[in-house]
């Protein structure tokens, strides 16, 4: 016993974190060339989760440090994955069988007493219950309800540990019941299983359930706790917060609170950063967190990429965007279909030789139901632009299908345009009749279209017409009204109609050129 403790102090002292020093007290985020680098693993990258298990150099950090060398006084590292492998094999038959007869509580009770309480009494640590209930992370009233048969049989074998208890916090919140998560947070606190990781699931479930106030008062009842600090997971939902909220003072401020508390910020504390950044629009501090995240060491994950994809769409900077959509294009699934909608906002917006078969390829990965009525018009404009009008036909039908309202005049202008320079007449006068009905935005310029059409085609009575149809929808005629007609009857004829047309613009207090 006294060797162990030995290879421990010594582990200690030669693997202490090197502290990286903190950033200037400018509100951006800057790297002075003097700054220390992290030179291994242990320096910067920690693990995020809702666990106390993310490495300090206060003493609660300790015990942690003993979790890692456990590897001294069990067995051999090879061994440990093959134990993780066999529990995630055992833990998925039951979650299988709890999701495949599923039938509310009582159906999961019976067959958790049935084989949950053998496996979870092999467990006494609590990692099978953990295990389960991350298995079910897209069950979260399932998942509720096991961590309820769990509470039913607390003390049957063992206690609930601290970790369950977060576990089961963050799940209720999950599950939108933020009175559970308080009510589970209160029931470890009297079971004297109050920890970092209860604090810092808790304050989750207050984050992503849109309490931050709660949140940060959370977190001040926190720092005065005497058995548990703060770790870099706690700085990281606080960042989190105030990013969502775009109080950028008070997330750079919390940043400082990183250094100055000894910690080291890790790959999320900088996706978070971004993340705020990106969410107020401050594209210069967003790049420069990135820049300051890649000199300091820490690798960027897919999350990084993604967010700086999303940043780089938002900001029209194609050129950056492209470029990080090779890094993840490989990634991006049905639960990225924002940010490919973002992508192709960018594209309609900007301006480039390939950006039609850039739009193309990405619509291809939305599907069908994904569809926004702003993007849907968004691709009418830029099909439009580009003259393109079978596709933009197509969008054109799908937005009057799905009642989507173009109310732009600038959209309206970008249609009629395309259907003139294809000189396609009849698809003007279909698509101006289906917009009256719709309830789309009539201008003055589809009129005008509809008259330059028939006129330069000589047909004198459609372009007449078109007078009453201006009545109708109650748009009166100005002077450029007249000018269309006066320049047909020039053209094609007859002199008498040329010359009404003019007594009208008399009558109305026009010049005549």
């Amino acid at each position: 016993m006294r060797l162990q403790w030995r290879l421990l102090r010594h582990y200690r002292h030669r693997h202490r974190p090197n502290i990286l020093p903190p950033p200037p007290s400018s509100p951006f985020l800057s790297l002075p060339e003097s700054a220390a680098k992290p030179t291994s693993f242990h320096h910067c990258c920690f693990y995020s989760s809702t666990s106390d298990s993310s490495p300090s150099t206060n003493a609660s950090s300790f015990p942690n440090t003993v979790g890692n060398l456990a590897w001294i006084f069990t067995s051999p590292d090879h061994r440990i994955p093959k134990k993780k492998d066999h529990l995630i094999r055992k833990v998925k038959v039951l979650r299988d069988k709890l999701v495949e007869t599923y039938d509310g509580a009582a159906s999961a009770y019976e067959l958790l007493e049935e084989m949950g309480s053998p496996l979870f009494d092999s467990y006494d640590d609590g990692s099978a219950l953990i295990e389960l209930l991350s298995q079910l992370y897209d069950f979260p009233s399932l998942a509720v309800e096991v961590f309820n048969w769990r509470r039913r049989n607390d003390g049957l074998r063992c206690p609930i540990t601290s970790e369950e208890y977060a576990k089961g916090i963050m799940v209720a919140g999950r599950a939108r019941d933020v009175e559970l998560a308080v009510e589970l947070f209160t029931e470890a606190v009297n079971n004297n299983a109050k920890t970092s990781s209860t604090y810092n699931a808790l304050m989750s479930v207050y984050m992503t359930n849109g309490l931050p106030d709660k949140c940060q008062s959370l977190f001040r009842e926190f720092k005065m706790e005497e058995c548990c600090s703060a770790t870099i997971v706690t700085y990281n939902i606080l960042i989190s917060v105030f990013g969502r909220l775009m109080l950028i003072y008070h997330m750079e401020a919390t940043l400082q609170e990183i250094y100055d508390s000894g910690l080291c910020p890790n790959v999320v504390t900088y996706n978070n950063l971004i993340a705020g950044y990106v969410t107020a629009w401050m594209w210069d501090r967003m790049e420069n967190t990135y820049l300051v995240m890649k000199d300091r060491g820490i690798d960027p994950d897919n999350n990084t990429y993604m967010l700086m994809l999303r940043g780089y769409s938002h900001s029209g900077n194609l050129k950056m965007m492209e470029e990080m959509y090779e890094l993840v294009k490989q990634h991006l699934d049905l639960d990225n279909v924002n940010l490919i909608r973002a992508m192709i906002s960018a594209y309609c917006k900007g301006s480039g030789k390939n950006r039609v078969e850039r739009i193309d390829e990405l619509i291809r990965l939305v599907p069908e139901q994904e569809y926004r009525p702003w993007l849907n018009v968004l691709l009418i404009k830029v099909y439009a632009e580009e003259q393109l009008l079978e596709r933009m036909d197509k969008f054109i039908n799908v937005a009057f299908e799905k009642n989507i309202a173009v109310n732009s005049v600038r959209v309206m202008r970008k249609i009629i345009t395309a259907y003139y320079h294809s000189n396609a007449v009849d698809k003007l006068t279909h698509f101006v009749k289906r917009s009256e009905c719709a309830g789309w935005r009539i201008c003055r310029s589809l009129y005008h279209c509809k008259m330059v059409m028939y006129g330069s085609q000589n047909l004198m009575e459609e372009m007449e017409n078109v007078l009453a149809e201006m009545e109708k929808s109650k748009i009166d005629p100005t002077v450029k009204t007249w000018s269309i007609m006066i320049q047909a009857y020039r053209t094609w004829g007859p002199r008498c109609k040329l010359d009404q047309v003019k007594g009208l613009m008399c009558k109305y207090g026009y010049g005549i050129s």
